[in-house]
């Protein structure tokens, strides 16, 4: 297996999952920006690098990825009937068949992974704060509650940029407040004048408990300030993406 991250988290036995690094991938020049495992191919990088890197990831999964064209907004779209050619735009991958594979992409977004405690259906969301101010976690959630098993949901938050460097203007800070007073607290100033430091993995759970499911893990990896696992856009610019797979296999949350 390659440096990947395997999310910890109380799923069903049939649910599986991974997050990749920006290690290993392709060799190629030391001072591309792009560097090591970059999946994004929609960043500038190697068209060819960029597929054989993903060649290598699908060793490692049921099948191909169903990849969306991800627009910070808040629709989610089951993947289980398109190609795996296909881009549909959407912010959030669901499916209820085995062998389908959620995807996304990040580079500081925060990656929501969710699953229902039968093991029926699975779904990631790309919560940027556009994505989590618009309502990608309750959509993807109410559309997952129509065909699970069970209504009880569950979350793991993968790697995204850090409370300490997200920094935002006053007017980010606003939506959120809006529709949620109890957002402030994830909003702290940055001594710059209308300027707040945003804690994603709050907001996160904050919209994760107002739709009922509070067995949320993760929320502990921060993109920005790892530099040798992980790209960061806030950090570096252009750069490259990691990828957050979801997938079900036969069998059930006691097989």
């Amino acid at each position: 297996m390659m440096d990947w991250i395997i999310p910890v988290w109380p799923a069903p036995h049939n649910i599986k999952a991974l997050f990749t690094t920006c290690k290993g991938g392709i060799n190629r020049d030391s001072y591309s920006i792009y560097g090591g495992f970059n999946l994004g191919d929609h960043v500038g990088d190697d068209p060819d690098v960029v597929q054989k890197n993903r060649a290598q990831l699908c060793q490692y999964l049921p099948q191909e990825p169903r990849w969306l064209t991800q627009v910070h907004k808040n629709r989610p779209v089951w993947v289980d009937t398109i190609s795996s050619d296909g881009r549909p735009e959407g912010d959030a991958a669901i499916s209820r068949h085995n062998g389908v594979v959620c995807a996304i992409l990040v580079a500081d977004c925060l990656p929501v992974f969710l699953c229902d405690e039968a093991g029926s259906v699975v779904a990631i969301a790309h919560a940027g704060w556009r994505g989590l101010a618009s309502g990608i976690i309750e959509n993807t959630i109410r559309a997952m509650r129509q065909h699970s098993k069970s209504k009880q949901i569950i979350a793991w938050l993968g790697p995204a940029i850090g409370p300490q460097y997200f920094e935002v203007g006053k007017e980010v800070r606003s939506i959120f407040i809006q529709s949620d007073s109890q957002s402030a607290n994830a909003f702290t100033e940055t001594g710059k004048h209308g300027k707040y430091y945003a804690d994603l993995f709050q907001l996160a759970r904050q919209r994760l408990a107002k739709v009922g499911v509070d067995q949320v893990s993760g929320g502990e990896l921060c993109t920005f300030s790892d530099v040798d696992r992980f790209y960061s856009y806030r950090r570096d610019g252009p750069t490259g993406r990691m990828a957050a797979l979801l997938w079900m296999t036969p069998g059930s949350s006691n097989g």
